[in-house]
């Protein structure tokens, strides 16, 4: 297997299903490193070398482990519920989110909700927000007035990777950016 390969397989681990490789998380999304190890290993090699790897060299950032290295967690993405102590942060004045044109009646409609996960995810800048949105089609990228949101009782977050966060953005704060 290839590193890709299992970071993508440690990402619906720490994110989704820990129970696929027989591990829960605790209350702050936390996995000790040894049963990951053994519960990957059990269908590709791991070792805690292999972590530390994809922890550093992820562009993504997706990953951290305590300060000891005895556990891991990943940084946002969960759909399972767990508090990874993020604290509230003032935004820049807006914000972007990307996503595929075949969501768009839906977002005009109802604005941004997080599905299955815990939170919808935004962007700093339009340029992530856009590569973020070829994933799903054709790019549409949205701007989010994030400080009027903020002003009007939203709160944000972000995530040690830079990611920013927030439960939902209703449709009366998006405009969708040109072409």
């Amino acid at each position: 297997m290839s590193l890709t390969e299992t970071s993508k397989f440690l990402s619906l681990i720490l994110r989704h299903k820990p129970e696929i490789i027989g591990i829960s998380l605790d209350e702050h999304g936390w996995a000790k490193v040894e049963e990951v190890i053994a519960g990957i290993g059990r269908t590709r090699e791991c070792s805690q070398e292999i972590l530390e790897e994809i922890v550093r060299t992820d562009a993504k950032q997706r990953y951290s482990f305590n300060e000891a290295q005895t556990l891991i967690r990943a940084n946002q993405g969960h759909s399972i519920p767990v508090d990874v102590q993020l604290k509230a942060t003032k935004p820049p004045a807006f914000l972007w989110h990307g996503t595929g044109e075949k969501y768009v009646c839906s977002i005009e409609k109802s604005g941004l909700i997080p599905k299955s996960r815990l939170y919808v995810h935004l962007s700093g800048d339009r340029k992530t927000a856009f590569q973020v949105g070829r994933r799903h089609g054709k790019s549409v990228v949205y701007r989010i007035s994030a400080q009027k949101m903020q002003e009007d009782g939203y709160t944000f977050y972000r995530s040690v990777n830079g990611v920013w966060l927030i439960k939902e953005v209703p449709a009366r704060y998006l405009e969708r950016e040109p072409g």
